[in-house]
């Protein structure tokens, strides 16, 4: 079905891979277009409670591959990312199931941003963040400057920004840019594992907080009230908060069902 990625679905989980292992996993316009459509079927299929995103072989993501734009001309920036980046990071956001990237390897430029629009990062001890960007004379792309000082604060993302340096994977754990770190040897287990015990939670209630502290990040407190109440009530006629607190009176653990 795709060129550049793998999809597979078992126990709840969809394992996204990006599949350029030659090329670093590199993006190309196919890749862009590939992922995006992967998100939306995960979204529509209610097998799927949680997606995962890694990359095959040494590497999460390595950037744009600069050979999917080279002999054109002079390049479009503005254009090239309005067509290739923007649909397919709105897509992360528009997926109301839990997205969570195991960074393996080095996630680089346009991979780093990746990684950060997803709404949970683990990180092999190998793997390591570059915002190679500014290395080449450009500004951070694909929601780099959106999800970089929310999740790291101002003061660091303009460091990061403005230097390029590398983050080794303890470094990301310390400021906050990943939320696990696991030793190489036992990644893939750990984070499929990590995943799977996601895909047990109740999904839509998932997809609501998810949802919800996105649009808090812009409103104001009282907006913010506002809309929680608003999706409570929608949480709230769910099958799973039902099966919660039914769970909560028997004493025994919730078999929540994502809906």
């Amino acid at each position: 079905m795709y060129e550049t990625i793998l999809c597979e679905v078992s126990d709840g989980v969809a394992v996204v891979t990006l599949n350029r292992p030659d090329k670093f996993n590199a993006f190309t316009e196919r890749m862009n277009k590939e992922i995006t459509d992967a998100l939306k079927q995960a979204q529509k299929d209610e097998s799927v409670r949680c997606i995962l995103l890694t990359g095959a072989g040494r590497a999460f993501n390595a950037g744009q591959d600069l050979g999917d734009v080279a002999g054109g001309g002079e390049v479009d920036f503005g254009g090239f990312l309005r067509d290739r980046y923007n649909p397919m990071i709105l897509q992360f956001q528009k997926t109301e199931k839990p997205i969570v990237a195991a960074v393996n390897g080095v996630a680089a430029g346009a991979g780093m941003s990746v990684a950060l629009a997803c709404d949970i990062r683990l990180a092999s001890e190998k793997a390591s963040f570059v915002n190679a960007f500014v290395n080449i004379g450009l500004v951070p792309d694909s929601g780099g400057c959106y999800f970089l000082p929310r999740i790291v604060g101002l003061g660091k993302a303009l460091e990061l920004a403005m230097t390029g340096e590398k983050v080794s994977a303890a470094e990301a754990l310390r400021i906050g840019m990943v939320n696990q770190v696991y030793p190489a040897d036992t990644f893939q287990e750990e984070a499929l594992a990590y995943a799977r015990k996601l895909a047990t939670l109740p999904t839509r209630a998932i997809g609501l907080i998810k949802r919800t502290m996105n649009k808090g990040l812009d409103m104001s407190l009282e907006e913010t009230l506002n809309y929680e109440a608003y999706a409570q009530g929608i949480a709230g006629s769910t099958e799973d908060h039902k099966e919660g607190v039914t769970a909560f009176m028997e004493k025994r653990a919730p078999r929540f069902t994502g809906r």
